[in-house]
């Protein structure tokens, strides 16, 4: 039996398999467990396998990869629109069939193990990130009960919390409480210490790491996180692109001859767009003290535009920049200011 494309619907345990010939009629579409699914891909001709960028896709790409077939992971949103009568397995695995075969269809790349445990390192040190805030605003709020107040930062909590311990002024019981506080915020801190470390090994061990290094308001963490997820950006025909595809291109809205533009998409990878602007915040209000030409373009901006547009504007040409770039395999040179008037 010759099949142009086999969809899986993806789950934890229960799994919808469908099969369509080059006419796109189905062939089968049959409902697999776990176990039963290797197995019954294996026994297929080498084809296109075709799923949903979702949970577990990367996994079984890979391994359906070993087997031979050409595997293309669709992002789900693209899928929706093809759904035809209920929403259940069966309608899924067809509707996933048809969206495959769209033209200009972007297939997301299948991540490798390594660049999965990046993702999860930097998955883990977001939330450890929001459990120190936690942990430190909860503690100041009941220490304020007991008249103890102390200043903001990282420094002054410490020192505040050492302070109770030991302390006659206080009770036993509080200051069993202080000391359980200031083990749990240690412990954080240190787990996020380690990572960070791992993530900077991660980035000095390869030359796309250095490359993206050398671009100003991109440190390890944003380097690292756009390596694991981009790779070099083979998945994008050029710049343009991979700022869309990151949502940081307006909005557009348009009938007739009207054609208005509002706001930045936000479409893509939430992380990643939230990291680069973050950078780019750093990038514009350092942007004074320095003579790069981005700086240079920073400074511009600001005499008429408000801080944020501006952040959000270099954002967008950071990402740029970082495809060109890691295409190129090129690290960032900055010309000096006198050398950029002269040009």
């Amino acid at each position: 039996m010759k099949l142009r494309t086999i969809t899986i619907d993806l789950a934890k345990t229960v799994f919808q398999a469908c099969g369509v010939n080059e006419r796109m009629k189905p062939q089968f579409n049959t409902r697999l467990k776990r176990d039963q699914l290797l197995d019954f891909i294996r026994q297929q001709a080498l084809t296109m396998v075709v799923m949903e960028a979702c949970y577990s896709s990367h996994y079984w790409g890979r391994e359906m990869a070993k087997l031979g077939h050409d595997v293309k992971l669709i992002p789900a949103q693209h899928v929706t629109p093809f759904v035809r009568g209920n929403k259940n397995d069966h309608n899924d695995a067809f509707a996933i069939a048809e969206a495959s075969q769209r033209p200009f269809i972007r297939f997301v790349p299948i991540k490798t193990e390594h660049q999965q445990e990046i993702c999860c390192l930097h998955r883990i040190r977001e939330r450890l990130g929001k459990n120190k805030v936690a942990l430190s605003n909860q503690s100041r709020g009941l220490l304020s009960e007991f008249g103890v107040v102390f200043p903001c930062g990282h420094a002054a909590f410490l020192h505040g919390l050492t302070s109770i311990i030991d302390n006659p002024q206080y009770s036993h019981r509080l200051q069993d409480m202080v000391i359980d506080m200031l083990s749990e915020y240690k412990t954080t801190i240190n787990r996020l210490k380690r990572i960070e470390k791992q993530l900077t090994e991660f980035v000095d061990g390869c030359e796309s790491g250095r490359i993206l290094l050398s671009i100003p308001g991109i440190g390890v963490i944003n380097a690292s996180a756009f390596l694991a997820s981009i790779d070099k950006g083979q998945a994008f025909s050029s710049s343009k692109e991979f700022a869309v595809w990151l949502g940081l291109t307006p909005k557009q809205h348009a009938s007739g001859n009207i054609s208005k533009m509002g706001g930045i998409t936000k479409r893509g990878d939430r992380y990643l767009r939230k990291q680069l602007i973050h950078g780019a915040r750093a990038l514009v209000s350092r942007a004074p003290k320095s003579s790069d030409p981005l700086a240079l373009w920073a400074m511009k901006l600001r005499v008429t535009k408000p801080f944020n547009k501006v952040a959000v504007a270099m954002a967008h040409r950071l990402a740029r920049l970082i495809w060109v770039l890691l295409t190129r395999q090129e690290h960032y040179r900055a010309m000096p200011a006198s050398l950029e008037v002269s040009a």
